[in-house]
């Protein structure tokens, strides 16, 4: 049976763009069937065309579908990535995460494999309390948290963080952080094929 992976992100920018698609494209070499989804831009028009940077970022994945409470229940497990605001997941991930309480009352997210990447602008932006935070919800959800540890020696290539991966924006998707996050999703795919 192949794993059905939600990978789930937000990105102003297009960096958890770019590791969501490093992420996809890993689980499906691990056999993983992949709905790669974004969470829906929340913000004020005026906000995102603004900057041209944020503005280009999402008329570029304007074919990305959007998240929902069905593509939840169809996966078997979820890697879910956003950037850090102020130390906590952006709130455009919040605001889905908050539709899914008829799913979660049904027990639609329970008993499923979870994990968790994100960025930041600099190396101390609050990636470790952005994840801990989104693993709190996964815990709410009755979800297992698969976090990366220090099951690969990349791990410590990339910044040493046992949460999940994190960038820092503006920094190279190098071998290893391409490594890092490959090996990430193969351990969450694994994980969710063992429970199955």
């Amino acid at each position: 049976m192949s794993v059905k992976l939600a990978i789930v992100y937000y990105s102003s920018y297009g960096t958890n763009h770019q590791m969501a698609t490093i992420a996809a494209d890993a689980a499906k070499a691990a056999g993983a069937e992949v709905r790669l989804l974004k969470a829906r831009e929340t913000a004020p028009a005026e906000a995102v065309n603004s900057q041209d940077a944020w503005k280009n970022h999402l008329e570029a994945t304007a074919d990305i579908p959007e998240a929902t409470a069905e593509d939840m229940e169809w996966a078997d497990a979820y890697l879910i990535s956003s950037g850090t605001r102020f130390g906590v997941m952006a709130s455009q991930m919040r605001a889905f995460i908050d539709t899914l309480g008829g799913l979660w009352g049904k027990g639609g997210l329970a008993n499923k494999p979870v994990s968790a990447m994100t960025s930041a602008q600099n190396p101390h932006g609050g990636q470790e309390s952005t994840l801990q935070s989104f693993y709190i919800t996964a815990m709410h959800w009755g979800g297992f948290v698969v976090a990366p540890g220090y099951t690969d020696e990349v791990i410590f290539k990339t910044g040493g963080n046992p949460y999940g991966y994190s960038h820092t924006q503006g920094a190279e998707f190098d071998d290893n952080a391409k490594a890092a996050i490959g090996h990430q999703v193969r351990r969450l795919v694994e994980t969710a094929a063992k429970l199955a």
